[in-house]
């Protein structure tokens, strides 16, 4: 588990890195900042409240946890596993959560107005959402709804948090003639991502047992799948299969597994990874253009529709010859499997929930800071270059 907690860890730079080879060079080092900052704030909220609020004992109807763990406190070593090892496993997941939603910002947020949301969101967002999808006593989880690893937590949260922020801070400008500066980047860390979040999916096991082998296999099947239908899609829509939209396929099967890769058969692993890749390539090249919103790494696109299929997805495909917990604390085996829709609508209430939520929430958040601050440089600090102009340093000499 501490190993696994480590590749979580792993996927907060790797996605900063992934990030970072699809903008500019004037902005990649405030892309790699902006996930960086991340790690070290939300170490020390999740330390002194955000556990408490996901996982202390329910303070009423499954919506939010007490105080009783504040600053860790009253944190033994109870539990499957050690009770520390437990927070400093969840710590990563709810890291990589905020990190997500900063690729819908680059190249025009405020530093401070972005450090400012991501406390607040994961704070009144994120910690909710883990209390009632992960809590014993959380109200999701208590009506059948099944997310093994963070779909609907996670990216569903994250992808509509980034899909509020683009469209509250407007388009960047000239936006046509933006291209990626440097896509050996992000496939360097679209891998790494790759590698980490078999610790992400497996871990949540919270285990070396059958159930962890089958995360991992699940993943690696879907992810290979996803790489699959990108590069079909890719080919059929511009004749040419490219390396970006690989390493976006992967991503996007990973994605999709990631609510069911502990439910599901490795098998099936392969429809989800497929489908799910074809739905992102749909969202990020039709939708995107066809609604003029800037998502400008495609949060939305990526971790929203396909956070959104896998969790849809489970409700096809969950079965409990590979988890008892599909039959035992679930609404019943998957669509697929018993022909009755009852998991399936558990699933899209918990999706509308989760989406709702980071909806709501981000509006008002954004709101907020928009009352004292406003939220987008300033016009002349997005020409020159937001390395430069936040950071006084810049990645590339001579560019």
């Amino acid at each position: 588990m501490l190993f696994c907690a480590s590749l979580v860890l792993l996927m907060t730079p790797a996605l900063a890195m992934f990030y970072s080879g699809m903008v500019r060079s004037k902005n990649v080092l405030n892309t790699i900042m902006n996930c960086f900052i991340v790690i070290a704030v939300l170490s020390i909220q999740w330390v002194l409240l955000g556990y408490t609020l996901a996982f202390g004992s329910d303070i009423g109807g499954g919506i939010l946890g007490s105080l009783e763990y504040f600053a860790l406190e009253n944190i033994g070593n109870d539990g499957a596993i050690p009770h520390n090892l437990f927070m400093i496993f969840q710590m990563m997941f709810a890291i990589i959560a905020a990190a997500i939603i900063t690729g819908a910002f680059v190249e025009r947020m405020k530093f401070g107005v972005l450090v400012i949301f991501i406390v607040l969101w994961s704070t009144f967002v994120y910690d909710p959402l883990a209390h009632w999808v992960w809590n014993s006593d959380g109200w999701l989880l208590k009506i059948g709804s099944l997310d093994f690893a963070g779909g609907g937590v996670v990216h569903i949260s994250a992808g509509i948090a980034g899909l509020v922020g683009c469209i509250m801070l407007g388009r960047r400008k000239k936006l046509n003639q933006i291209a990626p500066h440097s896509i050996p980047y992000t496939f360097l860390g679209g891998i790494l991502l790759w590698i980490g979040w078999l610790g992400f999916n497996a871990g949540s096991a919270l285990g070396a047992n059958e159930i962890a082998i089958n995360a991992f296999i699940t993943t690696n099947i879907a992810t290979a799948s996803g790489i699959l239908g990108w590069v079909v899609a890719d080919y059929i829509k511009h004749k040419k299969p490219t390396l970006l939209g690989a390493i976006t396929g992967a991503v996007a099967g990973l994605v999709s597994i990631t609510p069911a890769a502990g439910f599901v058969t490795p098998l099936a692993s392969i429809p989800i990874g497929f489908c799910g890749a074809i739905l992102c390539f749909f969202a990020i090249t039709f939708l995107k253009n066809k609604l003029k919103y800037d998502d400008s790494l495609d949060v939305f696109g990526l971790h929203g529709v396909g956070g959104i299929w896998g969790g849809i997805a489970t409700g096809l495909f969950a079965t409990s010859k590979v988890n008892e917990l599909v039959a035992n604390d679930a609404a019943g085996e998957g669509l697929f499997y018993s022909g009755d829709f009852s998991l399936l609508g558990v699933q899209i209430i918990a999706i509308l929930a989760c989406a709702g939520l980071s909806l709501v929430g981000s509006i008002i958040i954004f709101k907020i800071i928009s009352l004292f601050t406003s939220i987008r440089v300033e016009s002349n600090i997005e020409e020159s270059g937001l390395d430069s102009t936040l950071h006084g340093e810049i990645g590339y000499r001579g560019i």
